[in-house]
């Protein structure tokens, strides 16, 4: 590999030489790559556009400038993707946020997963069938422009899924993993209107024991046929698969995520615990590309988003029409067909600290697993923390952070040096309750509808206090 080559060019020659060869390769002399443990890696992801990053730093040359020479390769679905991970197959992949911290704590698939790099803020909607939207429409508010007033609350939904159920049909939805943001946020959205998404039991893990709408895991590129054939009449999932249903005319995006939960975490970089220990200087190496990547998609705000939609588009990657991809990685979201809107903050890549990972982010998450009975007894504060400290590695991200400021390449003032690793109380949920990652339980017995305190899921039915 040429940077391998030269590094051993750099070690022999003398100072001056040293010099002219570093400015030939167009490499500062101070900023050779890390003696990288594997030079050759293969990295999954899902056809989302919230897998920029990785795109990026292969096609900008970050990857390279590190050493490492990377395969991405797509993915069938998220469980396909981790498996592979796990088994070796994939050095590393692009994640749903929910996944490390599921498989390491044991839902569903056991193994200790690890990230240092977040990938993105915000990039999710909900999508409703037409025929849903028409219905709830009438219980949605305008503005003086005579449009839909945002954000739509899920209260508008509740008469209309009773109407379902009055007529004997289950409120069928699509979300694309159990421990997916999307799941979640769509439990999430669902409840602050007082409809019951559903729980699961270490006996039943459909999550939809008690459920006014019943939740269940479609692939994010099959959301539209799926919806479009019936199957289901709404669905949570990231771009461009909103677009999609509006660019098709068979559904509209009612709600984007940042109207859920401003500026939450959405996807992560994740490899196993022993890949991590045994190659430090590549863990390290990926994370600096992946970050280099992250200011570039935000750099000159957003001045760099139209070719950044090119390269999405490219088969390999993405593969939607660009026009699509463009619709929400350009600063705007279309909700029903020809209400386009600014959303300039819809997928943040680095901005306000994106790719930092919070151990507060890890703890809500895990909030969220024992708010529907996928964590199934209740857990001390402090389990939370320990849990977070075992999967969120910001430690590495600093180092690598350090390496790029000191080799030029970013600024000290983009990274949060001082942070404990929890953010300050965040209000910027739709429902207006406050979440302090400090106090998981307390943040748990303000929510309406979800476990609590001592409470389980046993026979069918939430039993405890």
């Amino acid at each position: 590999m040429a940077h391998r080559t030269l590094r051993r060019l750099l070690a022999s020659a003398a100072p001056l030489a040293i010099a002219a060869v570093a400015l030939t390769a167009g490499v500062s002399a101070h900023a050779a790559p890390l003696d990288v443990e594997k030079e050759q890696l293969k990295l999954g992801f899902i056809k989302l556009t919230d897998m920029a990053p990785l795109a990026i730093a292969v096609e900008k040359g970050f990857f390279e400038d590190e050493g490492l020479s990377v395969t991405l390769e797509p993915q069938a679905n998220w469980k396909v993707l981790l498996d592979r991970v796990i088994s070796g197959e994939l050095d590393g992949a692009h994640m749903l946020a929910g996944q490390p911290l599921g498989a390491t704590i044991g839902f569903g698939t056991k193994a200790h997963i690890v990230t240092a790099f977040s990938m993105d803020l915000n990039g999710n909607g909900i999508t409703l069938s037409n025929d849903v939207w028409r219905k709830m429409k009438a219980n949605v508010p305008t503005g003086a422009d005579g449009k839909p007033v945002h954000p739509i609350k899920a209260d508008a939904l509740k008469p209309v899924i009773a109407q379902y159920k009055a007529e004997g049909k289950p409120f069928n939805m699509g979300m694309v993993f159990p421990v997916s943001t999307h799941n979640y946020e769509l439990r999430y959205w669902l409840a602050s209107g007082g409809i019951n998404p559903g729980f699961y039991s270490p006996t039943d893990v459909s999550g939809q024991i008690g459920a006014d709408a019943l939740l269940s895991v479609t692939p994010p590129p099959q959301m539209p046929a799926t919806l479009e054939a019936g199957t289901i009449y709404g669905y949570s999932v990231g771009e461009p698969w909103n677009q999609q249903a509006v660019v098709k005319g068979i559904g509209v995006p009612v709600i984007t995520d940042t109207e859920i939960w401003k500026n939450n975490p959405e996807k992560v970089f994740g490899v196993t615990d022993d890949w991590a220990k045994k190659n430090p200087k590549t863990h390290l190496a990926v994370v600096k590309a992946l970050i280099r990547a992250a200011q570039w998609l935000d750099e000159d705000n957003n001045a760099n988003r139209a070719e950044a939609v090119k390269i999405l588009a490219k088969s390999e990657y993405v593969g939607a029409d660009a026009k699509v991809i463009a619709n929400s990685m350009t600063g705007t979201f279309e909700y029903e067909k020809g209400d386009k809107r600014d959303v300039p903050d819809f997928n943040v890549f680095f901005r306000y600290n994106a790719t930092y990972p919070f151990y507060s982010d890890a703890v809500w998450y895990l909030t969220q697993m024992r708010r529907w009975g996928q964590i199934a007894e209740a857990k001390p504060d402090a389990w939370y923390d320990e849990t977070a400290r075992k999967v969120y590695k910001p430690d590495i991200y600093l180092q690598a952070a350090k390496l790029l400021v000191e080799e030029g390449k970013s600024k000290e003032t983009d990274f949060p040096w001082k942070s404990d690793g929890y953010k300050p109380v965040d209000t910027g949920f739709i429902d207006g309750i406050p979440y302090d990652g400090h106090k998981p339980n307390d943040y748990l017995a303000k929510q309406p509808i979800g476990l609590k305190g001592d409470q389980k899921v046993e026979g069918g039915q939430v039993v405890g206090g």
